[in-house]
């Protein structure tokens, strides 16, 4: 057997034995106000996506998170790039990076609603919590670029775009890619939260916190699994992105 098919085999296995201990745990409560079996969610959840409502309130949420996740990026890169450069401001810095990682994200997302509209807060709580995970990243590949290389570019007047493809890329590509990883699952996570505690219109977080205003615990957990699924499909095509620019830069060099 193939190791990406065994692979896949073993997810399959893990997952039904989870279903099916979740599938007890309904059993045993015994009502679906309680805990909806796996059965009961996944017919809402196929009734939820028949709706043209329920579309439009995914690609408002995927939108109004993504946005935020990529302006963190690109922030984080460029701050990365002026901090490498500078000690002094990276001195400045690195304080409030910690803080914003050590604060609880509720606390951002109560002071962000005081100062920004309720449509806003999801995509600045999205950027908040990506931005400290890139620039940690990526100062970590600027700082790990061999010296004696770039020394020996410099003897040689290398062009810029020749030590950036082959010198600079290399080393910050790896740490990019791992930031972008873990950056896209919590940047999604506090995105979503910050939509539950804010309401904004047409959200995947307004419709949770309707569900769990009006005990639709079914209606719930089908919104929560849709976030699982959405989460598990971005992450999945950006692992693709992030690949492809790896095997593209290699192919480059």
């Amino acid at each position: 057997m193939r190791p990406p098919l065994r692979k896949t085999l073993r997810a399959l296995a893990v997952l039904l034995f989870w279903l099916l201990i979740w599938q007890l745990a309904a059993v045993l409560a015994g009502q679906e106000l309680l805990l909806p079996s796996p059965p009961q969610v996944a017919r809402r959840l196929l009734l939820l996506a028949g709706e043209g409502e329920f579309w439009l309130t995914l690609g408002r949420s995927i939108l109004r998170v993504l946005a935020g996740i990529v302006s963190a990026v690109l922030l984080g890169i460029v701050l990365a790039l002026l901090t490498h450069r500078s000690a002094a401001l990276r001195a400045l810095l690195s304080p409030l990076m910690t803080l914003v990682k050590s604060t609880p994200v509720a606390s951002f997302i109560i002071l962000a609603l005081v100062w920004l509209g309720r449509d806003v807060v999801p995509l600045f709580i999205a950027a908040l919590m990506v931005l400290p995970v890139v620039w940690a990243n990526v100062s970590a590949g600027l700082d790990g670029i061999d010296p004696q290389l770039l020394e020996l570019a410099r003897v040689y007047r290398l062009p810029r775009g020749r030590v950036l493809r082959r010198i600079t890329l290399p080393s910050v590509l790896p740490h990019l890619r791992a930031a972008l990883c873990s950056a896209l699952g919590l940047g999604w996570k506090a995105g979503v939260a910050a939509e539950v505690l804010t309401v904004p219109a047409r959200s995947i977080g307004k419709r949770i916190y309707e569900a769990k205003v009006y005990l639709e615990t079914t209606e719930l957990f089908a919104w929560t699994a849709a976030v699982v699924l959405l989460s598990l499909v971005i992450e999945g095509l950006l692992l693709r992105l992030v690949k492809g620019l790896g095997k593209g830069e290699n192919g480059h060099a």
